[in-house]
């Protein structure tokens, strides 16, 4: 919510500012201390990060990587009108980085003749399977799938969290689904082929 101290019209006058000029000073926010925001977020942060990652330590360590950002800059990050979503976009983006590395090292790793299997906690079958086929959707589509199922976020906020459009938004959800549903076998409505 954004207040203002006092009569800003009176202000104004008082100091013989135009309305709109650089010295016009920003609204102020209630601002929630980090700590509040930590406790508020960190599990569904976690639930996102393991979506996208697959792995419930990698995962984790995203979140902490993510809030640890936050902490930093939270005079700033504290700011926005959206807190949480700036620090969905930061796992988001770590995710990325994080399946780079590991592709890299695996292939590292099988050049000198060891494997590298992936540790992730144990789901139902039909889970572990649908989040393998999430995350091997493009990036975009992953994270759209990932936040609107599994925090059951509507396009909007999506689109604020990933800062796109929301009608691109609604197109990486579609193809996403569509992809989803031929890769597992399923009609658009969800039910088996």
């Amino acid at each position: 919510m954004t207040v203002r101290p006092g009569n800003s019209r009176a202000r104004r006058a008082e100091h013989e500012v135009p309305p709109g000029s650089p010295a016009d000073p920003p609204p102020l926010r209630a601002i929630v201390g980090f700590e509040t925001f930590y406790e508020r977020e960190l599990r569904s942060v976690i639930g996102l990060a393991f979506a996208l990652c697959g792995d419930r330590s990698a995962a984790e360590d995203l979140a902490q990587d993510a809030f640890i950002a936050a902490h930093r800059n939270w005079e700033r990050v504290s700011r926005y009108d959206r807190p949480d979503a700036w620090v969905r976009r930061v796992v988001a983006n770590m995710s990325v980085s994080r399946f780079r590395r590991t592709v890299r090292e695996a292939k590292a790793i099988a050049k000198i003749g060891r494997g590298l299997r992936p540790v992730h906690d144990p789901l139902p079958a039909e889970a572990e399977e649908f989040w393998r086929e999430v995350r091997a959707l493009p990036r975009r589509q992953a994270q759209v799938i990932a936040l609107h199922y599994l925090e059951d976020r509507p396009v909007a906020e999506i689109a604020e969290i990933l800062e796109c459009s929301p009608n691109t938004v609604k197109v990486h959800l579609h193809k996403g689904r569509k992809r989803l549903a031929d890769r597992l076998g399923l009609r658009e409505g969800g039910d088996p082929a």
